[in-house]
C-alpha cells in the first residue's frame, strides 16, 4: 500500500472533494451524479448530514487528494443505516487508497452507533461493485429498471455491511 494521510473530512476540504468527484463525473460512467458540483454543494452534505455524518480524505504525502469517503444517516432505511460514497481520483486505483479510506470509515460509522451500511451502485459501475464486495460487503437488493436524473435506466446493486 502506498503511504497515504487519512484524515477526517472538514470544511476546508470541501474545494478539493469537489475537485476529485468532478474529475470522475466528466469521465462518466461511475458515479450516480451527472452534473458538476461545487465546493457549497460538499459543505452542504457536511451541514446537512449533521452530527452523525462523516468523511474522511486521502492525500498523498505531499498533499494531493486522492480519495475520500463520506457517510451520512440513509434517507430511508432508518436510523441504523449510513449510507456510504466513496470516490478514488482516476489513475490511481489499486494502490489501497480504498482500503485505507474504508479502515477509517467503518470504525468510526461504529462509532456513530449505525447498525449496518448500505452502498447502493450504478449496476454498469465495475470498479465500484468489486470494491465493495471486497470490502466485505453483500448484495441485498437488486433494481434493474433504476434510472439516473437524465432518464437514461442503469439500473442499482444494494449492498450492506453490518457493523
Amino acid at each position: 500500500m502506498t503511504p497515504l494521510h487519512i484524515a477526517r473530512a472538514c470544511p476546508a476540504d470541501a474545494r478539493d472533494m469537489a475537485d476529485l468527484l468532478n474529475q470522475i463525473i466528466a469521465i462518466g460512467g461511475t458515479t450516480a451524479f451527472l452534473d458538476p458540483l461545487t465546493s457549497h454543494d460538499i459543505q452542504d452534505w457536511m451541514d446537512t448530514a449533521g452530527p452523525r455524518g462523516l468523511g474522511f480524505v486521502a492525500r498523498t504525502e505531499a498533499g494531493q487528494m486522492v480519495g475520500f469517503q463520506w457517510v451520512d444517516p440513509h434517507p430511508t432505511l432508518g436510523p441504523d443505516v449510513a449510507q456510504i460514497a466513496s470516490f478514488v481520483r482516476s489513475g490511481t486505483t489499486g494502490i489501497g487508497i480504498g482500503s485505507q479510506l474504508f479502515e477509517a470509515t467503518r470504525k468510526a460509522t461504529r462509532d456513530l452507533g449505525y447498525a449496518w451500511i448500505d452502498a447502493t451502485i450504478r449496476a454498469d459501475n465495475e470498479s465500484g461493485l468489486t470494491y465493495y464486495q471486497s470490502r466485505g460487503f453483500e448484495t441485498y437488493r437488486t433494481d434493474p429498471q433504476a434510472q439516473l436524473s437524465d432518464g437514461r435506466q442503469v439500473g442499482k446493486i444494494s449492498k450492506r455491511y453490518d457493523l
